[in-house]
């Protein structure tokens, strides 16, 4: 049986709170995590280093909350729906008939891209309905921009604030025609700039050569150049197969940061999931390999055609 707001729920319950301090953040958290722990379900805190510590220090020692650190598990939206999956799978196994999962999602507030981040949010509602489910995701106001809360209310099926009252949001849209109509196009910086390479039509040779040709500029991590030159692999070989010529690649170098975008005529893939989770069909594979292995990517469909954005960055210190 599931306990508290998600009894009678079948599938995924996802609840936005909204806070604006330290003691609303634990208003919003701890009755979550200590009912749970109450009901025998797991209860999962899954946050950054400032709000799990608030959480840790309030709860004790004993609690019976599992601690992860949401840093690395929010790394990025696939990585994040893939641990998610497994542990919701290994907890379904042993008996679990609820599991609450309480994380802080990344957004510019934090430091990062919002545009793929308001995707996961919004393919959740399906890539986790298959699991009995109670998530919390809370949003600081003070740091998370309006356009951010906007599509928090659009992505979430229901909210509730620091004083416990819970409702259904009434902005919520379905997740598909959200990551179709309502995702919203964001652009980096360096993209104001010229590009430091631009090919048209290159080979998947040329394309990798002409990325490892701005290391020295970049200087990036190992791992993250890999990362990238597969990336780019994969994006140019899914737009010369399923796109429409010319193939248009441009790339861009900074100390630390590296961007390359690659574009076609097509219409780009039909599914506005892709990337997001492992698909069948032309490039749903190579697509979400892309989004394991990069530290950005969004996609972009317009009248000029379909371009995908990648991006590889050291991590912070």
């Amino acid at each position: 049986m599931r306990s508290g707001p998600a009894a009678g729920h079948h599938g995924f319950l996802h609840e936005a709170g909204f806070y604006a301090g330290d003691e609303e953040f634990l208003a919003l958290v701890l009755p979550f995590l200590r009912d749970g722990v109450a009901a025998g379900e797991p209860a999962v805190s899954l946050f950054g280093p400032h709000n799990q510590s608030l959480v840790r220090d309030a709860l004790g020692t004993g609690s019976g909350v599992v601690f992860i650190d949401g840093g690395r598990h929010y790394l990025r939206p696939a990585v994040a729906i893939r641990r998610h999956r497994d542990m919701l799978a290994r907890y379904v196994a042993e008996g679990a008939t609820q599991i609450r999962i309480a994380g802080d999602v990344p957004h510019p507030g934090s430091g990062v891209p919002w545009e793929w981040w308001a995707r996961y949010e919004a393919v959740a509602n399906e890539v986790y309905d298959e699991f009995p489910m109670y998530g919390l995701c809370p949003y600081d106001t003070r740091t998370a921009a309006p356009e951010v809360l906007e599509d928090v209310r659009r992505t979430h099926t229901h909210l509730v604030t620091a004083d416990g009252a819970r409702a259904g949001s009434p902005d919520y849209r379905q997740p598909r025609d959200f990551l179709a109509h309502a995702a919203r196009p964001w652009a980096d910086p360096l993209e104001a700039l010229p590009p430091a390479v631009e090919l048209i039509d290159p080979s998947l040779v040329r394309a990798r050569n002409a990325v490892e040709a701005l290391q020295p500029i970049a200087a990036l991590d190992v791992e993250e150049l890999q990362g990238l030159v597969l990336g780019v692999t994969e994006a140019v070989t899914n737009a010369v197969r399923h796109g429409r010529a010319p193939v248009r690649l441009r790339a861009w170098a900074e100390r630390g940061r590296m961007l390359v975008t690659v574009g076609d005529r097509g219409p780009g893939p039909a599914d506005p999931a892709a990337g997001l989770i492992a698909a069948e069909g032309p490039g749903g594979l190579g697509l979400w390999l892309t989004y394991q292995l990069c530290a950005y990517v969004s996609l972009r469909h317009g009248p000029e055609g379909f371009t995908i954005r990648l991006i590889a960055e050291n991590p912070a210190p």
